[in-house]
């Protein structure tokens, strides 16, 4: 049994973790895709809020041993951008419940998702963007995580 708690009117698994998810939509709504950005800077990327992570609900998988079903709001504050990071060899599902996210993994375009619309991600991917592009308005994501049990849930570049 997991130890849960209710915080704010969320049903909270004991578990501590920050992420975020990326990548091509899937559901057959059409994403705007950008030219890519610039690569950002280690000044660039401190001139900007982080996201945070509050997991909803953690379960092993019972019928898939080994396997940990994880979902979480990642909240995106006005201008908030994500390190560049990885999701190890977990399947990622994200929604966005408010705002607009701007994505980009390693080898696609920038991507924009708006409110509705929902995108997977598939085990490795390396996220090279994740911001809110609003600099006004919050951001929200509904992201389930398919992962190996006791892997961390995201992992940053290191800085450089």
């Amino acid at each position: 049994m997991i130890g849960m708690r209710i915080a704010s009117g969320l049903l909270v698994a004991g578990m501590t973790a920050t992420a975020t998810a990326c990548s091509p939509a899937v559901d057959g709504a059409t994403a705007t895709v950008q030219a890519p950005p610039a690569a950002p800077t280690a000044t660039a990327a401190s001139q900007h809020p982080s996201e945070t992570l509050s997991p909803v609900f953690e379960q092993p998988l019972p019928n898939v041993k080994g396997k940990t079903f994880t979902s979480a709001i990642v909240d995106f504050p006005p201008n908030a951008r994500a390190v560049a990071h990885r999701h190890g060899a977990a399947f990622v599902y994200a929604y966005v419940l408010e705002g607009t996210v701007r994505s980009q993994l390693a080898g696609e375009p920038v991507r924009t998702y708006h409110q509705g619309q929902n995108w997977v991600e598939q085990p490795g991917a390396h996220h090279l963007l994740t911001e809110n592009t609003s600099r006004t308005k919050r951001a929200k994501l509904l992201v389930i995580f398919i992962s190996n049990t006791g892997d961390k849930l995201k992992i940053e570049d290191p800085p450089g």
